[in-house]
């Protein structure tokens, strides 16, 4: 099989620091074991199929250093990690401080990847582990010269910086490969990707497949057609779900990805049920049922500076009370477990199922990370509440505002204020 020819370069401080700022301890498994992402990353978030590298480079500050997470006292120098990447097949570039603010990371970062531009034969691919805009220019460079391009950074990336890239590995993504989950991470909520042929990656699975595709549909035809009212998507999905488990099939939706189709709502639209309609939380009848909250039909209530922002950043469209459930979701979350990031975001989602609130697990995520981002990590001790993640996300989105420079009056930051915080976010 031909494998892609890439060239990966990964400015450490950048990366580790973002990550560290979301999940500590999954930022230390980054840098004590890079061999597992980076042969995770061979064959999975691809642009053109599968990589080889040809290039691996590590660009450090040895004399960074974060607070130990488990010890405030303790500083977690950067050199420690050095030999974790040597042994990996990485060539580890020291960068030390040129000023009290900055290395010399990002400028060797462009001037070797330009250099490797022109190298013949050509690499196919460049994977810049950063999120810093100011690699944008190399992106565009890259693009005029026909390469294709990967940003991987668990960070809030500017939009200018990831809409020059074929693929952006997100904090998400980059969480998963770390601790050794899918990357493609399945939410019953979303639609992923255009349906081709139901079934078709499900073929040569056996009776067990095909008797639980039509189990599936079967049950959900039924409440379809029965439902009252619009129906909240991740519920019908846990309904669907908890049936197969219950009849000798637990799992298989999430090992074929709803059968072949790569989500729930692809599924759902491949029963091409009568007058169906979805949004990211519901599924409904449009010649029965009402519009439900989320659907297309509110898009126009929501503010203008709020409409704004979601579009700028890819917000999930969510109205205000649902926010202010993920909130009191992810604190409750945050003050009765461990935090892990992927866990999380799952554990939010079907809580906020089992309560009737319609929010897919990358909304989660997206709250989760704003948190973090925002001063309210939610492996802080102690936990964070409701108002406390609810006015991080706030201030993490007003700072994003400002480095895009979405201009926002003192009243459209009022009414973002209250919006995005769910009722709890004050000025």
């Amino acid at each position: 099989m031909n494998r892609v020819r890439t060239a990966l370069y990964l400015d450490f401080d950048n990366v580790f620091s973002g990550l560290f700022k979301i999940d500590p301890e999954a930022a230390i498994e980054f840098a004590e074991s890079p061999g597992t992402w980076l042969s995770a990353l061979e064959d999975s978030l691809t642009v053109s199929g599968p990589r080889r590298w040809l290039v691996l480079r590590c660009y450090m500050n040895p004399a960074g250093w974060v607070l130990h997470p488990s010890d405030a006292g303790d500083r977690l120098f950067f050199s420690r990690f050095r030999p974790n990447f040597t042994q990996a097949g990485f060539e580890v570039i020291d960068c030390p401080r040129l000023s009290y603010t900055k290395n010399a990371a990002d400028i060797r970062l462009v001037l070797d990847a330009v250099d490797a531009a022109s190298v013949v034969p050509a690499y196919e691919e460049f994977v810049i582990a950063s999120g810093d805009s100011d690699m944008t220019p190399l992106l565009v460079r890259l693009r005029a010269a026909d390469r294709r391009t990967t940003i991987f950074s668990p960070s809030d990336a500017a939009e200018a910086f990831t809409a020059v890239a074929d693929r952006l590995i997100g904090a998400d993504q980059v969480l998963a490969l770390i601790q050794g989950e899918p990357s493609d991470i399945e939410d019953s909520g979303e639609v992923d990707s255009p349906l081709d042929s139901l079934g078709q990656d499900a073929a040569g699975r056996g009776d067990e497949m095909a008797l639980a595709m039509k189990r599936a549909r079967g049950l959900v035809t039924g409440r379809y057609q029965q439902a009252p009212q619009p129906l909240n998507l991740a519920r019908l999905a846990s309904e669907v779900q908890q049936d197969m488990a219950e009849n000798g099939a637990d799992g298989i939706a999430q090992e074929t990805r709803w059968f072949g189709s790569g989500s729930f709502a692809l599924f759902l639209k491949s029963l091409n049920l009568r007058g169906m309609q979805l949004s990211q939380q519901y599924v409904w009848d449009g010649f029965r049922h009402p519009i439900p909250p989320g659907g297309d039909a509110v898009e126009n209530a929501v503010p203008v500076p709020v409409a704004r922002l979601t579009t700028t950043f890819s917000l999930p469209r969510l109205n205000q009370e649902t926010w202010g459930h993920i909130y009191a979701a992810l604190a409750d979350y945050a003050a009765t477990h461990e935090f892990r990031l992927a866990e999380a975001t799952r554990w939010g989602r079907d809580r906020l199922a089992d309560q009737g609130v319609g929010a897919s697990r990358s909304a989660v995520g997206v709250v989760t990370r704003a948190a973090a981002f925002g001063g309210a990590p939610l492996y802080a001790d102690p936990s964070p509440t409701a108002e406390e993640i609810g006015s991080a996300l706030v201030k993490n989105l007003l700072d994003r505002a400002v480095a895009a420079e979405v201009a926002l009056s003192d009243d459209e930051v009022v009414v973002v204020r209250n919006w995005f915080g769910g009722g709890s976010a004050q000025p």
